[in-house]
């Protein structure tokens, strides 16, 4: 799903909302080349299959995202699923590292984003729901739209 609103990007994980319970939010920065800029601005990025790893000299890639070829690129596009390192200061590379040793605990990008002309990536250290849960949720969310269409009812008359 992408969302752009007056030169806004923001293009949201929706999967990793229902398959995950989301302990931790954190912003990044990413590096990329200029035809993945140009394609991320056009919305064409999938964050469903992505997911990040910290390497053993403390650097978070970022892996599994696919962003398509700028079409107006020509010979200076870029691989679509290329890994993509991820631009965060040491001391939350350490914690995040610390929380993924201690087991159970996945980091996965939650949404894209422009600020100011640059891109960002909000990643999340997740932990994976089971089956109950998730019909749980999905309980939870059908309950507040019928709250929600109930009081817009309500509020009309």
């Amino acid at each position: 799903m992408s969302k752009i609103t007056k030169q806004r990007l923001e293009i949201r994980n929706r999967k990793a909302h229902h398959s995950f319970i989301i302990m931790e939010k954190i912003e990044a920065g990413i590096s990329l080349v200029g035809s993945e800029i140009k394609s991320i601005r056009q919305g064409k990025i999938s964050l469903g299959e992505g997911w990040v790893v910290i390497t053993q000299n403390l650097e978070a890639i970022l892996e599994g995202v696919h962003i398509n070829p700028y079409e107006q690129a020509s010979f200076m596009n870029h691989d679509p699923v290329r890994r993509r390192k991820l631009l965060l200061h040491k001391k939350e590379l350490i914690k995040l590292a610390n929380h993924l040793q201690s087991g159970g605990m996945t980091l996965v990008p939650l949404r894209v984003y422009e600020t100011r002309s640059l891109i960002k990536v909000e990643i999340g250290l997740v932990r994976g729901k089971k089956n109950f849960d998730k019909r749980e949720s999905d309980k939870q969310n059908s309950a507040k739209k019928e709250i929600a269409v109930a009081m817009k009812r309500h509020n009309q008359k």
